[in-house]
């Protein structure tokens, strides 16, 4: 195994409006844990699409990790051209930043979005050049990545394509441990 994509929720799915919301905190903590895990499991490669919410805060983990694990490599992997150029001013700015800490940018596709079979495409090439997901998903509340986690189990019908959940109860056991 060497390529990771890491996805989840949004950051409204999450009610998270604030990058000093509380949540984020505990998000990156579950995602360091994981993502450390696969790391000494033999991933080289982190691979996201820059949304805002988790694959964003995974971005700012994996730059954190690089003290202790300076081999590992991060890609973003936009799903179009110009991706982000409609959000608001402060998320641009988020996202151009987020950019400096990859050690690799690129987009599937090569036009500026119009129409979802680009997303579609997207989420292929994304499987398909990874031999695992880390999803921060519930599957008893539904959001945005239900179409990924949906597709990936597709996939592990005819391959040993692996996914790992951080679910609700997961984020739980981390505030408790945090504060044990």
């Amino acid at each position: 195994m060497t390529n990771l994509y890491i996805s989840g929720y949004r950051t409204y799915e999450l009610g998270v409006f604030s990058e000093k919301d509380a949540k984020i905190d505990v998000i990156k903590k579950a995602l360091k844990n994981e993502i450390t895990s696969f790391i000494e499991n033999g991933v080289d490669w982190i691979l996201t699409s820059g949304q805002l919410g988790v694959e964003q805060w995974t971005v700012e983990v994996v730059d954190e990790l690089k003290m202790d694990y300076p081999e590992i490599q991060q890609a973003i992997i936009f799903p179009f051209l110009e991706f982000g150029s409609n959000w608001k001013e402060d998320k641009q700015i988020k996202l151009s930043e987020l950019k400096e800490l990859a050690d690799y940018i690129e987009s599937t596709s090569h036009q500026p979005y119009k129409d979802p079979s680009q997303l579609k495409n997207h989420q292929h090439f994304l499987l398909e050049h990874t031999s695992a997901a880390l999803l921060v998903y519930d599957r008893e509340f539904e959001g945005k990545t239900k179409f990924l986690y949906e597709e990936i189990q597709k996939k592990q019908e005819h391959s040993s394509y692996e996914c790992r959940l951080i679910d609700f109860d997961q984020l739980q056991n981390t505030i408790q441990n945090e504060n044990e």
